[in-house]
């Protein structure tokens, strides 16, 4: 596929660098000639300085032959003029990235008016991410698949846990829980586990079950999925607002500290229901007086990392809340998952991630077959759904017969509305739903899977 990306700031530069990994053509546009060529430096891509509203600036990157355009500068109305040119001048999908609030109660028009493909909110994305860790607390990270039937669900085994020093094997067999561990990050390597695979405290294990497994799961192993009544939010911005919204009709109540007290007005009015405190959440003696060592969940989203990562260290040291934390750079992603932050966020991986499900969907209708993707352990490994099609060197054969790439685990197949844990007399039939969990990226058919 052939992809025009205008907008070389965070979200750009990431979605170039995914999209690079999975072989598409890739073109970029950004103003900055020096940003421009620093990434056509880095990595595989062909680069145009100028103005991505401009229709001869696009017919120089080549959209007349383009499948998809996506703009994420940072202007909404500059992304929405290069979709409508992009429309007009190759007739190419478009995908635009808009994050003013002001535009969400009328997002569908403009989508339907402009011809957009999909409009893209890197912090409304990001604030659905932290209201469900917050409605399922036991979790780090949490997605779905098979239309929300079935779950993948990361967190770090305790200490205490009965699956230290367990292998994975005898998960099953021992905790009578019908879940799959499907990856392992044990310090900074990133494993596809084996039934002998050993389990250590410490560990990050990312594991697929439905939400009634995930709960009997989490109190085999020792973990309490405690209901969060009262969050504090620190950082009145975007997501902050988001996330406030998006509880309001749920029984958390929310106080957020935000230090511009023009800001603390409009979130006042914006949400009756939040408590806004007008404050420096540097200040410990603040916190404290606003009762962070009682609180059940505390997020950290200013929009500074080092802020973030302090208060966040802060908090675990007072209490024993379920932390979140907005990480925007991701250069020392080793060191921060050392620290103990919580659930990290990463608006722009959230954003690439959306933005990656969408081009596999296109590419389903250009040959691929992957329903669904996630990124499940920052961009180290991926989880595929794909739909059984006929494919002579797959379908019926016994899995314990296929030729499987290395780091490679098929997870679940679904079956006429039924689940099957695979093992390896089972076979791939045609119509199945199948997910796979893989080290190796750019898979964009089931047969990819093969040696």
């Amino acid at each position: 596929m052939k992809i025009i990306i205008v907008g070389c700031g965070k979200v750009g530069t990431t979605l170039a660098e995914q999209l690079n990994k999975e072989q598409h053509d890739i073109v970029i546009i950004d103003k900055n000639a020096g940003v421009v060529n620093s990434i056509s430096e880095r990595i595989d891509v062909m680069g145009v300085v100028g103005n991505g509203a401009v229709n001869k600036v696009q017919m120089e990157a080549g959209i007349e032959d383009t499948d998809l355009l996506i703009a994420t500068t940072n202007s909404d109305e500059l992304n929405m003029l290069c979709c409508l040119i992009a429309k007009k001048a190759g007739n190419c999908h478009t995908i635009a990235r808009i994050r003013n609030p002001e535009y969400d109660s009328q997002i569908g028009y403009i989508r339907e008016e402009l011809g957009l493909s999909l409009a893209i909110n890197p912090e409304m994305a990001a604030a659905m991410e932290i209201a469900r860790l917050l409605r399922f607390p036991s979790a780090i990270k949490i997605d779905t698949f098979a239309k929300g039937k079935k779950e993948i669900l990361k967190f770090i085994v305790p200490d205490h846990s009965v699956l230290n020093n367990m292998k994975v094997r005898d998960v099953l067999v021992r905790l009578k829980c019908n879940v799959l561990i499907c990856a392992i990050e044990h310090n900074s390597e990133v494993i596809i586990p084996g039934g002998d695979s050993i389990i250590s405290a410490g560990d990050k294990i990312s594991f697929i079950a439905s939400p009634v497994e995930s709960n009997e799961f989490f109190k085999q192993v020792g973990i309490d999925n405690n209901v969060i009544k009262t969050a504090m939010l620190v950082g009145g911005g975007k997501i902050t607002y988001y996330v406030a919204k998006m509880l309001e009709n749920t029984k958390i109540k929310v106080k957020i500290l935000e230090q511009n007290a023009e800001r603390c007005n409009e979130l006042s009015e914006l949400l009756p229901r939040a408590m806004v405190i007008n404050g420096d959440a540097s200040d410990q003696e603040l916190l404290l007086q606003e009762g962070i060592g009682q609180t059940d969940a505390f997020a950290s989203l200013t929009g500074f990392d080092e802020e973030n990562i302090m208060l966040s260290l802060y908090a675990a040291s007072q209490s024993k809340a379920k932390l979140i934390t907005k990480i925007n750079r991701i250069a020392f992603e080793n060191v921060i998952d050392s620290m103990n932050l919580g659930s990290i966020i990463y608006p722009k991986l959230i954003t690439a991630e959306t933005i990656l499900q969408y081009v596999r969907a296109m590419q389903n209708s250009m040959g691929s077959n992957v329903e669904t993707l996630y990124k499940i352990v920052a961009d180290r490994a991926e989880a595929l759904e794909f739909k059984v099609v006929n494919e002579p060197c797959i379908v019926g054969i016994p899995l314990e017969k296929l030729e499987l790439k290395d780091n490679l685990l098929v997870a679940y197949i679904m079956r006429k509305g039924r689940f099957i844990s695979p093992r390896g007399k089972d076979t791939l039939e045609e119509g199945d739903r199948v997910i796979v969990v893989t080290t190796v990226t750019g898979l964009n058919d089931l047969k990819d899977i093969l040696r």
